[in-house]
């Protein structure tokens, strides 16, 4: 019984020691679209903050840069933009020390009066999601027209349009029209059966250029112009799955195997350990005792007896 406690113990120990971390972006405001001049706040939300968590990006002018590089303040895992800038448009993704990556964000800064407020992430299926169409100045929530795919859905009088139980076929790419403010840029709205986990970013998640290429291949990020395109072969976050799932391989390894070998010689040590039960053995011998003495003197008396009978 105590050597299974024990070997338990040591099974766990060594699952908990194998466990991977993770980090979750998340933006505020929580929306995709941004106006100029807005402030900006990214945060990687971690389950370990020794992993060493940073905001990175892709735009048109930069690759792969990391906040507090020539763009953001960076303060810890966090990543704050004072004062957002349209070149600021592009795709944002939190990566740790040792290359991994979370969720992807496509951000779009726009020039014009509106914007679409939809959801950053992929949306559940079968949940309700609320689109809302916002200008810069009032009234915020103008009449506006819907379009998916380019074509009209309705018009709401009060700037917000409510799609219940979301399925597959309601992924698209998505704008607002106010006839008195103008017209908000596009946003791809994924909808995904299970939580998400998404992979680095890469180019086979190239989403679509305008409304008439095709829907992107995965949930991930999807922009609405080449310039917001996640990271590319040339320079990107690591971009094939296959090197990711080498890399963690590696690393399991690496954590796994000295507990393996630990748990290995604990065990060989446990078993072969003095039990308390087995008496010593002594090799020291002990002296004749009187009934052997005994025999001795007989048997000397014989042949005593048998010597003088042979020279009679």
């Amino acid at each position: 019984m105590e050597e299974a406690s024990l070997l338990w113990l040591l099974f766990l120990t060594s699952l908990l020691s194998c466990t991977t971390n993770q980090a979750s972006l998340t933006v505020s405001p929580s929306r995709s679209q941004m106006f100029k001049r807005e402030f900006v706040s990214l945060s990687c939300e971690e389950d370990d903050s020794s992993a060493g968590w940073t905001v990175r990006r892709n735009t048109k002018i930069d690759t792969r840069t990391q906040c507090g590089v020539n763009w953001g303040e960076s303060a810890g895992s966090s990543c704050n933009i004072s004062y957002t800038v349209t070149w600021d448009s592009g795709v944002y993704w939190c990566e740790s020390r040792e290359g991994a990556t979370s969720n992807t964000i496509n951000i779009t800064v726009t020039g014009g009066s509106v914007v679409l407020q939809s959801p950053v992430l992929p949306v559940m299926e079968g949940h309700d999601v609320t689109l809302t169409c916002r200008t810069k100045t009032p009234p915020s929530n103008p009449t506006a027209d819907f379009y998916k795919d380019g074509s009209l859905i309705r018009t709401e009088p009060t700037g917000h349009m409510t799609i219940h139980h979301v399925s597959r076929s309601d992924e698209g790419l998505y704008k607002c029209l106010s006839s008195s403010k103008g017209e908000s840029p596009s946003s791809w709205i994924s909808v995904t059966g299970e939580p998400t986990t998404t992979a680095p970013p890469s180019t086979t998640e190239a989403p679509p250029t305008s409304a008439a290429t095709a829907p992107p291949t995965t949930t991930e990020a999807p922009p609405t112009s080449v310039a917001l395109a996640p990271p590319t072969c040339a320079a990107s976050p690591p971009d094939s799955s296959s090197y990711q799932f080498v890399l963690r391989l590696l690393c399991h390894l690496v954590v796994f195997c000295p507990y393996c070998i630990s748990t290995v010689l604990m065990v060989s040590l446990y078993r072969h350990r003095p039990t308390g039960n087995e008496r010593p053995v002594s090799m020291a011998m002990t002296p004749p005792i009187q009934a052997e003495e005994g025999l001795d003197d007989v048997y000397d008396d014989v042949i005593t007896a048998v010597t003088t009978e042979h020279h009679f």
